[in-house]
């Protein structure tokens, strides 16, 4: 079974996805936007505010007839935030204002509700107000036409609230990878199963399709299928007519029997070999019906490690998302590793800024990463590092 190096397989995996990089742009309703990330930018149909409004609840007047407050105006009406134009305030006069309402013409400021008596025939006005007080101007935020988002801006609900706002519904973002993420093994069952003999829940199929999507990729099939290479090869054409340009495998890649991945895509030219790394070292990748395919170890953790390595950097460059960050960092305790392998080991930050090992480095220990924050790095070439030795770490 050949052995290549971590760097070398990574560049493979780069290699067969390249020609995903080019995104075209499409349009998405607002509510689908979340997380994508904008292509041009988006000008604002409409001024922000598109009208002066009153910013506090309270009376809207004429500053000049407040120059010698305390004073008493008469109480000419009501605005609420609500349809219609409201009528104009005329000299002398006070109109009970509520916050978002329009200001009417004729009046520029609003006197607080705090700062009056709340009266609704005649207000008492304690102190005197400058124009311009507590008045949204239309405008003020946002011109018509003005830049509501640049290009590139990965989209958060702010974001979409000023676009809501602006009067847009649609926006044109970059286009995600279509990705399938297909688990093989004739002993998988959905979660929740009622377990019989020999049988476990599919949790890759879960934990690859939610990893494809935090990379702002989508998943657009997902498939299992038992040990049985014809239905394999069934799934994988299922994968490609529903739009797949990347399948991802979990399962298959061994030297035993049964594995269905490395009987149908080896004689399709795959290089199926092994990485010199720890937990993931099985890997494979090929082509199918002209559709990269990377295929993965069937252990969740290996399955998880190898995607965080190979895949996610890939898929986050291509949507134009940052990658993951970064460290170098101390260790809290001492480690033993294995001489050949990259180890990427299970870690969590701790209070004091030193990683703490979480688990071994089995590819089993599923509960093990779920209590982690982070991978640390344990090179080929060192088998023991001690407590404070510096590491390369990568957020989960």
């Amino acid at each position: 079974m050949s052995r290549i190096g971590v760097d070398e397989h990574a560049g493979y995996v780069r290699s067969l996805l390249t020609g995903l990089s080019a995104r075209p742009a499409e349009r998405v309703a607002l509510a689908d936007a979340l997380g994508r990330v904008t292509v041009s930018p988006t000008a604002s149909p409409i001024a922000l505010p598109p009208f002066r409004n009153a910013q506090m609840d309270g009376y809207a007047v004429r500053a000049a007839d407040t120059t010698d407050a305390p004073l008493a105006l008469p109480v000419a009406g009501e605005v609420a935030a609500a349809p219609g134009e409201p009528a104009p305030l005329a000299p002398g006069t006070a109109v009970r204002i509520m916050t978002g309402a329009p200001v009417p013409a004729g009046a520029d400021a609003v006197v607080r509700v705090e700062d009056t008596d709340r009266g609704t025939e005649q207000v008492r006005i304690d102190a005197p107000v400058a124009a311009g007080t507590y008045v949204r101007e239309a405008g003020s935020d946002l011109t018509q036409g003005d830049d509501v988002l640049p290009p590139g801006v990965r989209l958060a609900s702010r974001h979409l609230a000023a676009a809501a706002a602006s009067g847009l519904t649609h926006l044109l973002v970059r286009e995600r990878v279509r990705v399938a993420v297909v688990s093989t093994g004739s002993e998988l069952v959905d979660a929740g199963t009622r377990l019989a003999p020999g049988e476990l829940p599919d949790a890759n199929g879960v934990a690859l399709a939610a990893a494809v999507a935090a990379t702002g990729a989508a998943v657009v099939h997902r498939g299992r299928v038992r040990d049985d290479v014809l239905r394999f090869r069934d799934e994988l054409d299922a994968a490609v007519d529903a739009g797949a340009e990347l399948v991802i495998t979990s399962g298959g890649i061994s030297q035993g029997a049964y594995e269905v991945v490395r009987e149908l895509l080896e004689p399709l030219g795959a290089w199926v070999g092994s990485v010199a790394m720890q937990p993931g070292g099985p890997q494979a990748v090929g082509v199918y019906r002209r559709v990269p395919v990377v295929a993965f170890p069937g252990n969740p953790v290996s399955a998880q490690v190898s995607f965080e390595v190979f895949v996610a950097p890939v898929l986050r460059a291509i949507a134009k998302l940052p990658p993951a960050r970064t460290a170098r960092l101390p260790l809290a305790e001492s480690v033993d590793s294995v001489a050949g392998k990259r180890q990427f080991r299970r870690g969590r930050l701790t209070a004091d800024g030193t990683v703490a090992p979480v688990g071994g480095p089995g590819s089993h220990l599923v509960a093990a990463l779920a209590a982690s924050d982070l991978l640390f790095v344990v090179p080929e070439d060192v088998t023991e590092l001690a407590a404070g030795a510096l590491v390369d770490t990568v957020e989960l």
